[in-house]
């Protein structure tokens, strides 16, 4: 049994936050991370051409800024750097390939009970821990919906995770489902690398400008989110016309209300609805049945596909190991609180990163998080 003040589940950028921020109060901290490296994410499961979507003063971590020649729209490479700078700067040190199985709360002990699996040396690691901070992410396993009859298709089906490039498809029929950002950034390298692309769009969803997005974020610290949608729609209609008869409707709250309701984003457009006017992107709805490489859709239309790519995100599995935590966490392993009260829940337990917030949440969340321990710690002392 080893003791430990804190323990934070996941390297990733929220627990590298977390540990920053406790180090900033001397808190002494472990943590342990399932991969092999630090934001694994980024480094192993994300396409080529990705950049950070929103403006770079809105995805810093905390205690240290980019370097002043950072372009605004940072690439994914540039991030990792970042990534690594920020470990080393911090002194933080992951301990890697470290599975954590089971969570507790000893209600007389008053501490939480960690069973964790050191897969390098293919040993159980018990923990005792005072706070546990969850940092494992949303984003812990892919989702693939069920299909009618996937299990018959004849081409290659991935998931978004495993695609890097549409060079390796080029003169293929591929069809994209999911049409967040991933799902219309990897329709558009598709076709810009000559595949025959079409793309699933299942739900309304917000196509705006990644200008737009930095202006209404600058604005929301002086309007009200609804006033701020009004403009971003109106600049939006002015953009790109009406999406409806390409097959894209709108959702009926604007895209900042649904963010702070839902945590669902509006998509930031990287030319791929400029194609689908033009037609070199056909845009389906729902798939009814898969028949070989045939694919029919919602009102008998049928094509024929090479490949599929699932753009249709992740899921959590903290449940799958975190017990006790009925204040903090629902089913689906997310905040049952809303935003911004969602990063704490009962006796000593924290979560990081998983308000739907992006990187500016990552920060928020960090710094709550060390500043509430330190009282608590200081609580305690006194």
């Amino acid at each position: 049994m080893e003791e430990v003040v804190l323990l934070i589940v996941g390297a990733g950028p929220a627990g590298l936050a977390t540990a920053a921020c406790l180090s900033q109060f001397s808190i002494p901290y472990v943590i342990v991370e399932r991969e092999n490296c630090s934001a694994s994410l980024w480094r192993n499961r994300t396409y080529d051409r990705l950049k950070l979507r929103l403006a770079r003063e809105f995805c810093e971590l905390p205690h240290m800024p980019y370097p002043a020649d950072t372009p605004t729209y940072i690439p994914k490479n540039t991030f990792i750097k970042y990534v690594d700078d920020y470990i080393e700067c911090f002194t933080i040190h992951p301990r890697y390939l470290t599975v954590v199985e089971s969570s507790t709360y000893d209600f007389n002990g008053k501490y939480w009970s960690i069973m964790a699996r050191d897969m390098a040396k293919c040993i159980i690691v018990n923990y005792r821990a005072k706070f546990p901070v969850v940092a494992s992410g949303e984003n812990s396993v892919e989702n693939i919906p069920m299909v009618p009859g996937l299990e018959n298709f004849s081409g290659v089906a991935i998931h978004s995770s495993c695609y890097k490039s549409g060079i390796d498809y080029s003169g293929r029929n591929v069809l994209v489902i999911g049409s967040g950002n991933s799902g219309m950034e990897i329709t558009y390298d598709l076709a810009s690398h000559g595949a025959n692309t079409s793309i699933v769009i299942r739900s309304p969803i917000h196509v705006m400008t990644k200008e737009l997005i930095r202006l209404g974020m600058t604005l929301v610290h002086y309007l009200p989110l609804k006033m701020i949608d009004g403009l971003l729609l109106m600049m939006a209609n002015f953009v790109f016309g009406d999406l409806s008869r390409h097959g894209i409707t709108r959702p009926e709250n604007g895209p900042l209300v649904l963010k702070s309701e839902t945590g669902r984003s509006a998509v930031i457009d990287v030319g791929t609805v400029g194609l689908i006017k033009n037609d070199k992107i056909k845009v389906h709805g729902r798939i009814t049945k898969v028949k070989g490489k045939t694919i029919e859709f919602e009102g008998g239309k049928e094509a024929s596909f090479d490949a599929i790519v699932f753009a249709t995100g992740y899921k959590s599995t903290t449940n799958s190991w975190l017990k006790n935590d009925e204040d903090m966490l629902n089913s689906d392993g997310v905040p049952k609180k809303e935003f911004p009260n969602h990063w704490k829940g009962a006796n000593g337990l924290y979560s990081a990163g998983l308000g739907r917030r992006g990187l500016a949440g990552i920060a928020m969340d960090a710094k709550n998080i060390a500043n509430d321990i330190k009282r608590s710690i200081d609580s305690m002392c006194s």
